[in-house]
């Protein structure tokens, strides 16, 4: 994947951008920016693509850098409409056009302002503030929120209400304290309670594409403070419509997949189940690497109430040295009235991939029901 994105962001980013800046800067020099941003261009990966583009822009643009962000905002071209994006790249950020890679293009504007621009906060935070309504602004906005921390709160304290969508959805955003392809936020990820305010702000947003950001956000920090985690969701649950119910959901999915017994039962699926494994089907028993496995258990509800399970497959794949790794697959959810039962059916691909490779051996297969893991049976693997 990052190959592609790579390859979709190529030379023309670079001529587009010395067309759009010439255009209101007529002192900006195209052939000495397009030969500096294009030199050693193809051995460089997106992220130092971007980087490598800002740096270049740093050479031609005036060295009064408040006027040469100034000089960027100008060039900047239409904004996105004011919704839900329909159209958005891998990574989640709006496109502009139908190059899949065309909502990065502004993300060059954006690193000249992280890299080259700490000195002029307010003309970074107006610059900012324009780009993310035209793309995204998530990994620039952390340079300040690094470097000056109270400040730039203070400032997405503001942007929580905008009207505009995408400046909401950066709040949200731009402060996960493990947004992918940027820096960890460090003070974020010890304490989250300053971002917490903004989330408590943001969790009702009319639009969905604010509403799974704020979810990505609370999930990122799960993985340092679940029990933070758990007490939010536990506290948004209360008088939950639909939106809210879904945002929970989807914040939790790291500790739901993990089995976090809290978190299982902040979404209703208590540990006290009385739901019972009553049959396992592993088909075949032994099976090739490149082949698919079949697991089908059956569960049952005894009790005289009904009751809902949530139902995952752990698998305990072989490594290299002869120890195992458990991945948890995602079942599914059941509703089972008194006395009836209900069947969940998995095939798993056990064909060598880039993200798991396998090895010859026993691999043991657990049942999990709302958390809690059984051992219901193995199957043999052979090279």
């Amino acid at each position: 994947m990052a190959e592609q994105l790579k390859n979709m962001f190529g030379p023309e980013m670079v001529h587009r951008a010395a067309e759009t800046i010439s255009a209101v800067y007529s002192g900006f020099d195209v052939a000495g920016f397009t030969d500096a941003a294009l030199d050693g261009f193809e051995d460089l990966e997106l992220t130092p693509r971007c980087h490598h583009i800002a740096d270049a822009m740093a050479i031609f643009l005036p060295r009064d850098r408040e006027r040469a962000i100034n000089i960027l905002v100008d060039s900047l071209g239409p904004e996105l409409e004011n919704c839900d994006p329909a159209d958005a790249s891998p990574s989640g950020v709006p496109m502009i056009d139908d190059n899949p890679m065309s909502g990065f293009f502004y993300t060059p504007h954006g690193y000249f302002l992280a890299d080259h621009g700490g000195e002029h906060f307010e003309a970074v935070m107006r610059a900012n503030y324009e780009i993310t309504k035209r793309a995204t602004s998530e990994f620039s906005i952390r340079t300040p929120l690094r470097d000056h921390t109270a400040a730039t709160l203070d400032v997405l304290g503001g942007w929580a209400t905008d009207e505009n969508v995408h400046v909401r959805r950066l709040v949200s955003e731009g402060t996960r304290p493990r947004l992918p392809w940027s820096f960890r936020l460090r003070t974020f990820q010890d304490d989250p309670a300053p971002v917490l305010a903004l989330l408590e702000v943001l969790k009702d947003d009319p639009v969905a594409y604010v509403r799974r950001s704020v979810a990505n956000n609370l999930n990122d920090i799960a993985k340092d403070h679940p029990e933070v985690v758990v007490g939010v969701a536990r506290r948004w649950s209360t008088d939950a419509d639909n939106n809210r119910r879904r945002l929970i959901r989807h914040a939790l999915r790291t500790l739901i997949k993990a089995g976090d017994a809290q978190a299982l039962d902040v979404i209703g699926y208590g540990a006290t189940s009385p739901a019972r494994v009553v049959d396992v089907s592993i088909e075949p028993p032994v099976v090739l690497i490149g082949e698919k496995l079949k697991i089908e258990i059956t569960i049952h509800n005894p009790s005289k109430e009904p009751c809902g399970v949530l139902v995952d497959l752990r698998v305990h794949f072989v490594k290299a040295n002869g120890s195992t790794a458990a991945k948890v697959f995602k079942g599914s959810e059941l509703q089972l009235d008194p006395g009836t039962s209900g069947a969940i059916r998995k095939t798993i691909s056990v064909a060598q991939h880039s993200t798991r490779t396998h090895y010859p051996g026993e691999h043991a297969v657990d049942v999990m029901i709302n958390g809690s893991a059984q051992r219901v049976g193995e199957f043999s693997l052979l090279g």
